[in-house]
């Protein structure tokens, strides 16, 4: 890992401050959100390679937070994370377009390989949309 962006949100103050702790120690650069809302605001501020989203909040819980998030930016890579897991919400997040979705605790090691594979599909998503703004570029200019 080598710096990657990461906002961690949840609205347990305890358990953000512990692993963005942690994965400051491994070199990523975390922001975190107590809320939904709060995430909208610094994701509209600022760019994330991964967003860490807690499903269970209150007023605006996670799959409300990822629909809003995603219709903002489609090219986000949100992996969800709840002490609540079911099958139902995992599998729904992922529809909604979530890369992910694990259980609280979560294993360090494998939230950081996620957090990694998702700034790759990031990078990949966004040299697409580069790409096609180019080439379409090019099309309407005659070149």
């Amino acid at each position: 890992m080598a710096g990657e962006k990461v906002l961690l949100v949840d609205d347990d103050s305890e358990f953000t401050d512990v692993l963005s702790e942690r994965m400051a120690t491994r070199g990523l650069k975390v922001d975190t959100a107590a809320n939904g809302l709060d995430a909208i605001k610094k994701v509209s501020e600022s760019s994330y390679d991964a967003i860490v989203l807690d499903l269970a909040m209150p007023e605006l819980d996670g799959i409300e937070t990822l629909k809003i998030l995603l219709n903002k930016q489609p090219e986000l890579q949100v992996i969800l994370l709840t002490g609540h897991a079911t099958v139902e919400k995992g599998v729904e997040a992922v529809r909604l377009g979530a890369i992910d979705f694990l259980e609280k605790p979560a294993d360090l090691t494998q939230l950081l390989e996620k957090i990694k594979k998702a700034r790759n599909q990031k990078m990949l998503l966004v040299e697409n949309k580069i790409e096609d703004e180019i080439t379409k570029i090019l099309r309407d200019k005659g070149w």
